[in-house]
């Protein structure tokens, strides 16, 4: 368990017996919990909770000086976000009442089995865990300035959803708890999960593996390693991508793909941090930050049982949705410039200027591979471009007018036009004549090239020109 700046959170250990600490220190490590403090003088514990962020305490009850029942009422007060698990030797039913009414996360009569007070303490330590991110997400969302603008330089966008997504990612990176980026394809799911490894302030590397089509023998050889001989083929032993990652980040992208075998030992690896090499039977610690990715409904797949809910459950304990690029028209013009530059670099080119209306003609595509097929896009254009400004004439092909009306996502919102002879038997109840189809369909234009006047009549078939008149004697007809 780890705060902000990735340090492992303290479990402090409070009694006045030394063996207890001791014992109880042991048992604590051994599970996974690499810092422990232990303090036999119930005087100093507050000053210590002053000085040293806390997760967890383990508090005696009696003890000399501040008994453990004082002590903690006024943890509760000064300390309210620390969660409390006490333990005592005298099995009394009314202190452990008196003591979960003080704020006590557990109560335990001595001896507790190791088992139990290890769960409980990763129970305890996750409240707080959860407890620093709401506090630290209200604190983002009423300020919505990020502390590391920096981390985010690479995804190019000015949308409100996705300063959203950011400041979400800025308060739960620093946990350790595994994140869950959704999103179609071409969203940037990777460039999000660099930003969270960025964010965590981990030291070791970042690396990502996309597992979709791995069966479970290359999906635990990838992830795990081998030793040598393990298999036919393993003639010296392999270092698997987590023991590469170290202390860092490993991602995984469509994480919907792996096969149920490999879903159970990905939820070992979750649960416990450890995991085994194949032909071994000596287990292995992680230290790695699980970050996973998919565009599948996850959701659907468990309720199609092609997808385990506890696994899922393990995976998602931070999630984000990417919004689409059509539903983020607003970063258009920005991704536009960038890849204009960043095709003319890559192609020793000058960088073209594009047409004034390109931009608006492109936010009414639907883009259905997006981020990733405006980029692809883009440096086609720029590929074809001799001089002069960009032709629209590179894009046209690919943003038909079918394209951008009869094949709208159905997400987008956008209206999809109707026949012109359905809308008006309902709304007049009879045949439209051949203006009343034109009127229809200039407003149906200028609605989907949201008032553009090229866009629109390029979605006609008719010059700029030509609408211009069309309109101008629809005026002329309207006034009385």
């Amino acid at each position: 368990m780890k705060n902000k700046a990735g340090i492992p959170f303290t479990i402090l250990l409070v009694d006045d017996e030394e063996e207890i600490l001791f014992s109880t220190g042991i048992t604590l490590r051994s599970a996974g919990f690499s810092n422990v403090s232990t303090v036999n003088d119930s005087r100093q514990v507050m000053q210590f909770l002053n000085k040293q962020e806390v997760a967890v305490i383990v508090l005696d009850l009696n003890m000399p000086f501040i008994s453990g029942y004082e002590l903690l009422k006024e943890i509760a007060v000064s300390f309210p976000q620390i969660p409390v698990i006490v333990m005592t030797a005298a099995n009394e039913i009314e202190m452990a009442v008196a003591c979960m009414k003080a704020g006590a996360f557990d109560y335990y009569v001595k001896p507790v089995e190791k088992d139990r007070l290890v769960s409980s303490v990763r129970k305890a330590a996750e409240m707080h865990s959860l407890r620093s991110e709401v506090s630290s997400l209200k604190q983002h969302l009423l300020t919505d300035r990020l502390e590391h603008e920096d981390a985010f330089a690479a995804i190019i966008t000015r949308s409100s959803k996705m300063r959203g997504i950011f400041h979400y990612l800025e308060a739960v990176a620093g946990t350790g708890q595994p994140v869950l980026i959704c999103g179609e394809t071409g969203v940037g799911k990777e460039l999000v999960a660099r930003a969270v490894h960025e964010l965590s302030g981990r030291k070791g590397a970042f690396i990502a593996v996309n597992v979709a089509g791995l069966d479970d023998l290359m999906f635990s050889d990838t992830l795990f390693g081998h030793k040598k001989g393990a298999y036919t083929g393993a003639d010296q032993k392999r270092d698997g991508l987590l023991l590469q990652a170290g202390d860092g980040t490993l991602f995984l992208d469509e994480i919907g793909d792996i096969n149920e075998a490999s879903q159970i030992k990905l939820l070992r690896l979750l649960q416990e941090q450890e995991y085994y090499r194949l032909g071994s039977d000596l287990p292995m610690k992680s230290g790695a930050r699980l970050v996973f990715a998919t565009n599948c409904d996850l959701q659907q797949m468990i309720t199609e049982h092609s997808f385990r809910k506890d696994l899922y459950y393990r995976l998602r304990a931070h999630q984000v949705q990417i919004p689409p690029l059509r539903e983020r028209p607003e970063d258009i013009p920005l991704l536009l410039d960038h890849f204009l530059e960043t095709a003319a670099i890559a192609l020793n080119k000058k960088k073209p200027t594009p047409p004034p209306e390109l931009a608006h003609y492109l936010a009414a595509y639907d883009f259905p591979g997006n981020i990733r097929e405006f980029q692809s896009m883009v440096f086609d254009a720029v590929t074809r471009h001799q001089k002069g400004m960009l032709s629209m004439d590179c894009f046209m092909p690919m943003i038909a007018m079918k394209q951008s009306i009869g094949n709208k996502h159905p997400s987008s919102g956008a209206a999809v036009l109707s026949s012109p002879v359905d809308v008006f038997h309902v709304k007049q109840g009879n045949f439209p004549t051949l203006k009343d189809a034109e009127v229809f369909l200039i407003d149906q234009a200028l609605q989907l090239a949201n008032g553009n006047q090229g866009i629109a009549a390029s979605y006609l078939g008719i010059t700029r020109q030509a609408l211009n008149k069309r309109l101008s004697r629809k005026c002329d007809d309207e006034q009385p």
